[in-house]
């Protein structure tokens, strides 16, 4: 947990920043892509829209404030504190993830072996673990944890909806589910988890280590019950 003065000196980072309401650019690309056309939602490159504007965003704000690093929750000092989280909770949702697909999917959604199809799943085994994984983790916590829940907190919206909007722009994020199909909805307990997290911690090392560790374990396993 974060000491008394790291929550002071977090505050009052926040008070102090700019361009907080930069983050509603990847939250108006969002509602814009399920509002438009489902014929333009199918092109590959409009569904990366939101996310681009998310990353385009994120570059405005970080050229505009100091201390980047220590906002967003990357301070070295963090490092082993994020290690121990982490850890602890990539390794439990990563085996609730798992049988959720295993034996729950089945009966409420249906069937989960579409995934042997996905673009991740034909990324060579030695790439995909751990290091493609890890660098998607840290990129989708950057986006989603360091900035887009930082900066809806910064506004003064209140944890419950900040924590709840990033899961559910992660989750409906429109690459995520063209990929994963109905098994998109396990990355809003996902992002829940993940965000309170980081809320608690004002941590980014724990939901990026925990995010990579649960891929790994969901992927391993998924990877050799489908091949």
């Amino acid at each position: 947990m974060i000491k008394p003065d790291d929550a002071s000196s977090t505050h009052a980072t926040q008070a102090g920043e700019r361009g907080a309401a930069l983050v509603l650019l990847p939250l108006t690309a969002t509602i814009l892509f399920y509002s438009s056309p489902t014929t333009l939602q199918q092109h590959s490159l409009f569904q990366f829209l939101p996310q681009a504007c998310a990353y385009a965003a994120f570059i405005a704000w970080s050229r505009i404030n100091g201390s980047v690093a220590r906002r967003i929750g990357l301070a070295r000092p963090l490092v082993l504190q994020g290690l121990r989280w982490g850890l602890l909770i990539g390794l439990t949702l990563g085996l609730i993830n798992v049988l959720t697909i295993l034996y729950l999917v089945p009966i409420l959604w249906g069937d989960y072996r579409f995934l042997a199809d996905t673009p991740h799943a034909r990324i060579p085994l030695l790439i995909m673990v751990p290091w493609f994984i890890l660098f998607i983790a840290t990129m989708v916590e950057l986006n989603f944890r360091g900035f887009l829940l930082g900066r809806l907190l910064a506004l003064g919206i209140p944890v419950p909806i900040a924590v709840s909007v990033s899961a559910l722009l992660f989750a409906f994020d429109p690459f995520l589910v063209a990929t994963f199909q109905h098994l998109h909805w396990i990355a809003v307990w996902d992002g829940v988890v993940w965000g309170v997290l980081w809320v608690m911690l004002r941590n980014l090392y724990a939901p990026i280590v925990a995010h990579t560790v649960e891929v790994i374990v969901l992927y391993s396993v998924m990877r050799a019950i489908l091949t």
